[in-house]
């Protein structure tokens, strides 16, 4: 017998899980389908994001980032350690609490809000009258009847061809976050937000990373004068970034693998590594929704193709997050989530791409919102733009972290923000503010007579838009 809901959303990610929550607060009876497991073959929901993406990448980044300070920088403030070691186990452990205590979270919002929750797979059957049938393939098999299905499957790392993960010598961002020991010699082949983020793990507990990139420009999609200052910072790091490359054959004897590729003057060359990460992009995970029982359309690349709102091809089906167009963001699943939940409920649900922050949780960290200046540049738009280091920040002086700076761009009439970038402490929460201003189209002159806090890392926001007045106070 068959259970009916106003709304079935297919997938607990950040996309859906919050979509579920938001349904159901707008009095819409709501049914979520994940099938994440837990090492207990229970239920884990969170996606992608929570449980081998952003929560515990998170984690491991803060875990060695205090010991490459134990290491490095606390003698500097009258801390001395002996015999400092670190424990992976531990670090590792840490993680996976950090993990189940967001898998838990959710299933008491689940609870606190109504939602009700199916672990398995979920998966269309037919088209029914009044909306349509959902197979759960679980513990236990269930048939739930939708007026309306939210998409929310999210993504799967792309191999390389020839390379499939093992999860133990070639790895996806799942075997990155679960690497017993800190590898004498690790290879990543992507220059993008996981490939640094897990070499930068790893680099600061002893590894000896060599990132391989086949572009011939480092984070091309970030602000151009911030790309170069994060590659100046990373190699001298130690990271070993090599750009422009073309990876050959790749053999996994299974307790190393050897890499052949050309360098960007064409010679060739072999890298040899105990652990290979491997992070060039994500797939759909469209192939078990059983699209073609009920007409969906998925465009040449597997995402379900949907319009501006969210909208499928078919009536009340709708698609969020990883598996539709747009940036692979967590938070940009949300904001899509909560849309189409308001739009189901008769509201105007809406996100406004030109304001999402991306953010790399490296050290020092990069952040950013808007255009670049090479766009803007490109886009042929008169702008003007200032930044101000944070070497003269005092609050960065006191951390004891000066590295990067803020760069503000503005529309050369207008003064309207176009765009803010980052490199620096605490990077991550300093875009808020300037994804505030982008909202209510702020303009430089507005954050640059606005009061900031003394000492704040924040002040560098404040003298980067008055460094686009040509008047900066303190550099």
């Amino acid at each position: 017998m068959s259970k009916n809901f106003d709304v079935v959303v297919i997938g607990g990610g950040p996309g859906g899980y919050v979509a579920a929550i938001r349904a159901a607060q707008l009095g819409l009876s709501t049914a979520c389908i994940d099938d994440w497991k837990n090492d207990k073959g229970g239920p884990a929901p969170g996606g992608t994001c929570t449980n081998v993406g952003c929560i515990p990448s998170k984690a491991l980044l803060q875990s060695s980032e205090n010991f490459d300070h134990a290491s490095h920088t606390f003698a500097d403030h009258g801390i001395s350690i002996k015999g400092m070691e670190m424990n992976v186990g531990k670090m590792l452990a840490r993680k996976d609490t950090v993990v189940k205590q967001n898998n838990d979270g959710i299933l008491y919002l689940f609870k606190k809000n109504k939602v009700t929750f199916f672990h398995g797979l979920g998966a269309f059957t037919r088209a029914v009258e009044g909306g349509y049938e959902i197979s759960v393939s679980g513990t236990a098999s269930e048939t739930l009847v939708a007026k309306h299905v939210i998409v929310a499957t999210g993504s799967s790392a792309r191999a390389l061809p020839g390379a499939d993960f093992d999860e133990k010598t070639v790895l996806s961002n799942t075997g990155a976050l679960a690497i017993g020991d800190v590898p004498k010699r690790l290879g990543v082949i992507g220059a993008g937000v996981i490939g640094l983020e897990m070499g930068s793990v790893w680099r600061r507990l002893g590894a000896q990373v060599t990132v391989l990139e086949a572009l011939p420009t480092f984070l091309g999609a970030v602000d151009e004068q911030i790309a170069k200052e994060a590659f100046k910072l990373f190699t001298k790091q130690g990271l070993a970034i090599s750009l422009g490359v073309k990876i050959g054959a790749i053999t996994n004897s299974g307790s190393e693998v050897s890499v052949d590729y050309t360098d960007d003057k064409g010679a060739a060359q072999k890298a040899v590594f105990d652990k290979l990460i491997v992070s060039i992009g994500r797939i759909p995970n469209t192939r078990g929704l059983n699209a073609e029982a009920v007409g969906l359309k998925l465009d040449e690349r597997g995402f379900v193709a949907v319009d501006a709102d969210c909208r499928s091809s078919l009536p009340n089906v709708w698609a969020v997050g990883d598996v539709v167009r747009g940036p692979m963001l967590a938070h940009k699943a949300e904001e899509e989530g909560v849309a189409v939940a308001e739009r189901i409920a008769g509201q105007h649900g809406h996100v406004n791409f030109n304001t999402i922050p991306w953010v790399i949780y490296t050290s020092p960290e990069i952040a950013w919102v808007g255009r670049t200046e090479q766009q803007l540049k490109a886009d042929g738009v008169a702008y003007k733009a200032g930044s101000f280091p944070f070497l003269a920040n005092g609050r960065a002086r006191a951390l004891g972290d000066t590295s990067g700076m803020v760069k503000m761009l503005a529309d050369a009439k207008t003064d309207e923000i176009l765009g803010v970038h980052i490199i620096g402490p605490m990077a991550s929460e300093l875009i808020s503010e300037a994804v505030v201003a982008m909202e209510f189209r702020a303009s430089s002159e507005d954050i640059a007579r606005i009061c900031h806090a003394h000492p704040s890392l924040s002040e560098a926001t404040k003298e980067a838009a008055l460094a686009v007045d040509k008047r900066a106070l303190n550099f």
